[in-house]
């Protein structure tokens, strides 16, 4: 487990500590440098959390929520921000990967994410509160 605290910050993200571990090293980036960009999505994230509850399939699986959304929510999500290519990429795979972990937890969710599927994380306690 690398030591940038990525255990910790990942109840805030909804993010499994592992996830964000893999990803950062599938991306062959440092931990803290992911978890600064996620950090700074988490944000912007918790803003759109009603609206995805309104337009996107979704399961919640102690405390976090995933939604699944089209490619192309991301897109345009991602353009509001000045993140290198590569940063983009690796946040986008650890939403997606942690949402296909959550939907295949749960009950009534279908894990198999189409190609043009992504996933997004929100810590639903602390999306509530704002």
């Amino acid at each position: 487990m690398a030591e940038s605290g990525s255990d910790s910050t990942a109840d805030m993200f909804g993010l499994d500590g592992a996830v964000i571990d893999r990803t950062a090293e599938k991306a062959e980036m440092e931990t803290d440098r992911l978890v600064g960009a996620l950090d700074v999505l988490h944000a912007e994230l918790i803003g759109r959390h009603s609206n995805l509850e309104r337009t996107t399939e979704y399961v919640t699986e102690g405390g976090v929520r995933a939604y699944r959304v089209e490619d192309s929510v991301w897109d345009d999500f991602l353009d509001e921000f000045d993140f290198e290519s590569n940063t983009e990429a690796a946040v986008r795979y650890a939403h997606t990967e942690q949402a296909r972990l959550l939907f295949a937890k749960s009950v009534r969710g279908d894990d198999h994410f189409g190609p043009d599927e992504e996933g997004v994380v929100v810590g639903i306690d602390t999306a509530e509160q704002f």
